[in-house]
């Protein structure tokens, strides 16, 4: 069945204000995308086991380069659902002692645990 003209001008319409509301919350946000590209040197780290001791150079860099970029409230919520999210995907292949202790041994300071139980929400 064909679409009116009416009904291709109101999704049209529908899908514009999609786009806008989508870019005009997505403005100055870190996107997922972002995050996990930032972190993906520290997955080698996190799922090694007991095998590498070492947090590598390029993870810490990422993780500082999210903290600096991080800068408002949002930014910062928005991370850590990206985080929860990435965490939920690996299931139990992460280290969970070595996730906690990650931000520290980077000498990042945050003031929240890290846990999976974390409420993004309350994060300022």
């Amino acid at each position: 069945m064909a679409f009116s003209q009416m009904q291709k001008i109101s999704a049209f319409c529908f899908i514009l204000c999609m786009v806008v509301i989508i870019s005009t919350h997505a403005e100055g946000a870190i996107s997922c995308n972002t995050v996990y590209s930032k972190l993906m040197p520290c997955l080698s780290y996190l799922m090694g086991g007991s095998n590498q001791a070492a947090v590598p150079a390029g993870c810490c860099s990422g993780i500082q380069s999210l903290y600096t970029a991080a800068s408002t409230t949002p930014d910062r919520q928005g991370v850590c659902f990206c985080l929860k999210s990435g965490a939920a995907s690996l299931g139990n292949n992460i280290d969970t002692n070595k996730a906690a202790t990650l931000l520290s041994k980077c000498r990042v300071p945050f003031p929240y645990k890290i846990s999976a139980n974390i409420d993004c929400s309350k994060i300022q």
